[in-house]
């Protein structure tokens, strides 16, 4: 297969595993030319490209921004915080009016889930989605995928237990469609309160016990609490669910077996997980962040083929 099977990025339940596995193939390109002395590609020099974030975003944002660099593209970089969304103007309007400028791409953050589809069936340009609400991040899995690829050598067989706020994250229901299409076995651990009721009805298992899902797993996706998106208490306090939930340098050493810990970033430190595990050579954290940038390198090249010049 030599290009993607979809004409935007809305998420990864719509792309296939023959789509992942494209997206991998063109990033193990890119993650060469990034580690050479001239990072730079010319593949979309006659492209302009609009991040769109609604969103605050540190990462994702700068990720976007140097992968579209690398390849040559014209980068246009437009904040809600900043924007006429804040005099009542529509999503649609604001895209439209961006789009009148000539944009062939847009990368957009939204804190609606289905924003990005919903943008899709109504403007002219490849749309990619950088994470809608609560709903999907497909960037964010695609990385997750390849860093562990990269670490294990494949996907397949693999045990992955994702930790934390559940209920919340994106970037937890995006890695589980991602993972299980790639043929991992993945699980989930929290507290009951974070764990979202339908999650058994896609194929995941529940465990409560950190230790337990430790024990079982290969790699551990330890993610943040969201507070921002929490309007009610869902445990007692920060310091309770540390307790329970946080991993430190004794737990690891208590397994008696290594495993890999990941984060999709921002860390709370001392929360999900201690400094000194964060910093280990057990933690791949930095390697997932440069991973980021060929991964969303491979992303836009491979959409930008789909645009009609």
């Amino acid at each position: 297969m030599s290009s993607l099977s979809v004409n935007h990025l809305l998420g990864i339940k719509n792309i296939s595993k023959e789509d992942i596995d494209l997206i991998f193939a063109t990033a193990d390109n890119f993650k060469a030319v990034i580690n050479r002395p001239i990072k730079k590609v010319p593949s979309l020099r006659d492209l302009t490209i609009a991040n769109l974030f609604f969103e605050n975003s540190t990462r994702t944002r700068l990720s976007f921004e140097l992968a579209e660099k690398r390849l040559s593209a014209d980068v246009v970089n437009f904040s809600a915080s900043s924007s006429s969304v804040k005099k009542g103007e529509t999503l649609v309007d604001t895209v439209n009016n961006i789009l009148a400028m000539k944009v062939d791409m847009v990368v957009m953050r939204h804190p609606n889930p289905g924003a990005c589809v919903f943008l899709s069936e109504r403007v002219d340009a490849r749309i990619l989605n950088a994470g809608d609400g609560a709903h999907e991040h497909p960037t964010q899995a695609l990385l997750d995928a390849y860093s562990i690829r990269e670490k294990h050598g494949d996907v397949k067989g693999k045990k992955i237990l994702i930790v934390g706020d559940i209920l919340h994250s994106r970037v937890a229901l995006s890695n589980i469609f991602c993972l299980q299409k790639l043929g991992a076995e993945v699980k989930v651990c929290g507290p009951t309160t974070l764990i979202p009721k339908y999650i058994e009805s896609l194929g995941v298992k529940v465990e409560n016990n950190l230790i337990k899902g430790l024990e079982w797993c290969d790699v551990a996706n330890m993610l943040r609490i969201q507070l921002e998106r929490q309007d009610i208490q869902f445990f007692p306090s920060l310091r309770e669910y540390t307790m329970m939930y946080g991993l430190n340098q004794d737990i690891l050493k208590g397994l008696g077996k290594k495993i890999t810990i990941m984060h999709p970033g921002p860390i709370n430190r001392g929360v999900e997980i201690t400094s000194d595990i964060a910093d280990s050579t057990d933690a791949i954290i930095l390697g997932q962040v440069e991973n980021g940038v060929a991964i969303r390198m491979a992303v836009l090249y491979l959409l930008a083929a789909k645009i009609k010049r």
